[in-house]
């Protein structure tokens, strides 16, 4: 999976000579979360809400509202943005992206091609929504979940056996977190009437857990 599928492409973008003013009515506007802060058409910073509502005064000071936006539309976005923020290629891999995000706790990567220019914005939701599309975790399927031989051939038998029921895989994962040496879990959805099935896998791996829907 790459980023480029999953990004938002040509995102809202602010300057960083604007107001903050002007990032708070853009956010609003266009109901998102962060914003690519450009100089020019240079990438120099990014600016989220949780940004900007640390920057404001807090509303437990003696400022009145009037105070309050005539400071907000004196400050500029680079008196609240972050600077130099990390960022990714649309040739990049969703799992890249993610561990990124997840590593240094932020929200959202600006997607910069290989001639410098912002070309996307991704964001959690849209590694979220990556991830709930390939574990088909929203379609109509039934979730396997068992504890396979770390072995040529281990996860083949397993999709022969559901292929041997007429039934068809939707997704298929695998890991070895949290396994006994020589083992595997493996983690696949099968559409339609999985009920023979079902009975034929726990006979041959006691710890099979199902789950039908999310």
């Amino acid at each position: 999976m790459l980023v480029r599928k999953w990004m938002t492409p040509n995102p809202v973008t602010v300057q960083a000579a604007d107001p903050i003013s002007e990032a708070i009515h853009k956010m609003k506007e266009h109901d998102i979360r962060h914003l690519p802060v450009m100089d020019g058409d240079r990438l120099v910073g990014i600016v989220s809400d949780r940004d900007l509502k640390e920057f404001s005064p807090s509303p437990a000071t003696a400022l009145d509202v009037y105070e309050m936006h005539y400071l907000l539309s004196k400050a500029k976005v680079a008196d609240a943005m972050r600077r130099d923020p990390l960022r990714i290629t649309p040739e990049d891999t969703i799992e890249k992206a993610a561990l990124l995000m997840h590593d240094h706790k932020i929200g959202s990567l600006p997607v910069v091609a290989s001639d410098g220019n912002l070309v996307g914005i991704l964001t959690q939701e849209d590694v979220f929504e990556a991830l709930v599309r390939v574990t088909g975790a929203r379609t109509d399927t039934v979730r396997f979940q068992m504890t396979i031989p770390d072995e040529p051939g281990s996860i083949k038998d397993v999709a022969d056996r559901v292929r041997a029921h007429g039934l068809k895989i939707r997704s298929i994962l695998t890991t070895y977190e949290d396994v006994p040496p020589g083992k595997r879990e493996l983690i696949l959805r099968v559409e339609g009437d999985t009920l023979a099935l079902e009975r034929e896998l726990k006979e041959a791996y006691p710890d099979l857990v199902v789950h039908r829907g999310s």
